[in-house]
């Protein structure tokens, strides 16, 4: 009876080459750098022993002339099907331990078919970045024979993915080039402290424009790319960045084929948060913690806040109401007093693409006195972001609900209201809107009175006595120019109301348009 065991103990031993990765020097240096193997990433990202890897044989070998394996390098790119909280997952990583994570040492085809089963099987891809390189080094023309054009294969797959199922990118390591790309091409980014940084090019290309001799840290470190919005969030380890990944991918569903999973939920629906009653000041130039309503009104401990260190005047995250994942946004005004930056404006684009992408109902707890006014907003072409991040709110697909909480002034101001749309909104007592705040607009607006008058500071001051009489949120509830007026600690108990409606008119199915990048 034939055998098969010299060929099975063969699949063995290059099955062990491959865990083997770069060598026991190139792991360990990989260890001295604070940095896990790609083996080790997986498996902690992961669901205990879920992960099935795909292509693990694929590598450059060396044989005797009577055909032995003598030596073997394994591919520098790992991928597999996984588990996380028991939903399927494609992840995939780099291997830093053979040639640094560079593509010339990859084999494209791995890479190619991580992205394309990601998007034929409609599952997440959790991509571990970790490579400083697109096409190869310099050194391969020379064992190439040739040089190349450059096309990025398969990168409308990638972004095709976008609109299909949720992908978390992870930065590591030195990430550069279409490593840098790939990162940034995702529906969340993160990049850990001190460890990582991403760049278009090292500093040896940069020394070489004539750019400066500049370090990998002054380049690309967290520092740069979490307040430019390039990266959403940074981790202080790659154990918080995997916990991270996890946590958002919690609220999406694995396709857009699906609804956002609901969790069971043992927060009351009717639960009343008796700070909410005097957290907004009487005095409209005071600020206070808006994060402290978000947190006061969704389940307890559900918020994930997405990309805190750019864009800081809008907050933007993912909660539960009842258990059902939603998208919230709302102005700080601890930043700006809560204006609408260019930047601001741009995360709020992605946040509403997200929330269209994935079916999550989207919520706006609103205090914006407006775009952001002077000099840098100009320059800086915030009027032309804001109304871009406006159409991005008018075109969302999903059930929309605001709470005005304080001010709701100017175009940005706008934002209280879904256009073309018919949904629930409301106001709390502290409720301040109009074109523009009176302080900056009385001046200008009774200008030929007040010159008329000797005692111009009594005067304004009895103007804006008469005015506040006529600015209170009744005048406009009995217009039904806001729909209802609430308690601020029965807010919960509304939106939950809501959420139960817009979960039943959710229906799963790719958005009308794609996620923008």
């Amino acid at each position: 009876m034939t055998s098969w065991d010299k060929e099975i103990e063969e699949l063995h031993q290059r099955g062990k080459l491959s865990e083997a990765m770069g060598g026991a020097d190139k792991v360990a240096r990989q260890h001295e750098f604070g940095k896990l193997t790609i083996r080790e990433r997986v498996d902690k990202v992961v669901d205990d022993a879920s992960f099935h890897e795909v292509g693990k044989l694929a590598g450059v070998a060396q044989y005797d002339d009577d055909g032995n394996l003598i030596q073997f390098t394994p591919s520098n790119f790992v991928f597999g099907t996984a588990e996380i909280d028991g939903r399927p997952v494609i992840v995939s990583g780099d291997d830093f331990t053979v040639r640094g994570g560079s593509a010339d040492a990859s084999i494209g085809a791995k890479r190619m078919m991580a992205e394309g089963l990601a998007s034929e099987l409609c599952l997440p891809h959790i991509r571990l970045v970790d490579g400083m390189g697109g096409g190869g080094s310099v050194k391969t023309i020379e064992t190439a024979g040739r040089t190349y054009i450059p096309k990025v294969a398969g990168w409308d797959v990638i972004v095709g993915h976008l609109g299909i199922a949720p992908s978390v990118s992870l930065a590591l390591g030195s990430v550069a080039g279409i490593g840098a790309a790939r990162v940034t091409t995702s529906h969340y980014s993160v990049i850990v402290r001190d460890t990582a940084q991403m760049m278009i090019a090292g500093p040896a290309l940069v020394d070489w424009a004539s750019l400066g001799d500049v370090s990998k840290e002054e380049l690309g470190s967290y520092k740069i790319h979490t307040r430019n919005g390039a990266i959403d969030d940074e981790a202080a380890s790659e154990e918080e960045a995997f916990d991270m990944a996890r946590r958002f991918l919690s609220y999406l569903p694995s396709s857009v084929h699906e609804l956002p999973p609901v969790t069971p939920c043992d927060d009351p629906t009717d639960r009343r948060d008796e700070s909410l009653l005097s957290i907004i000041p009487k005095d409209p130039r005071k600020v206070y913690k808006m994060r402290k309503i978000i947190e006061g009104v969704f389940d307890s401990g559900s918020f994930f806040e997405i990309g805190r260190k750019w864009g800081k005047s809008i907050i933007c995250g993912l909660a539960r109401l009842n258990g059902v994942p939603v998208a919230v946004f709302a102005e700080d005004p601890m930043v700006y007093g809560g204006a609408w930056t260019a930047d601001a404006s741009r995360k709020l684009v992605r946040h509403c693409d997200l929330a269209s992408t994935f079916n999550l109902p989207l919520v706006h707890l609103v205090d914006c006195p407006g775009f952001l006014i002077g000099k840098q907003s100009e320059e800086t072409a915030t009027i032309r972001v804001g109304s871009t991040a406006l159409a991005a709110l008018g075109q969302a697909t999903v059930p929309f609900c605001s709470v005005v909480v304080r001010k709701a002034f100017g175009v940005a101001g706008s934002a209280n209201n879904k256009p073309g749309s018919q949904h629930f909104r409301m106001a709390w007592p502290s409720g301040d809107w109009g074109s523009l705040p009176i302080e900056g607009g009385i001046e200008v607006a009774y200008k030929a009175e007040l010159a008329e008058v000797e005692n111009y500071d009594e005067h304004l001051a009895k103007i804006k006595e008469r005015l506040n009489r006529l600015r209170s949120p009744f005048r406009s509830a009995e217009y039904f120019e806001i729909e209802d007026i609430i308690d601020p600690r029965d807010t919960r108990q509304h939106l939950c109301r809501w959420v139960k409606l817009a979960r039943r008119a959710t229906r799963p199915g790719p958005s009308s348009f794609s996620y923008r990048p």
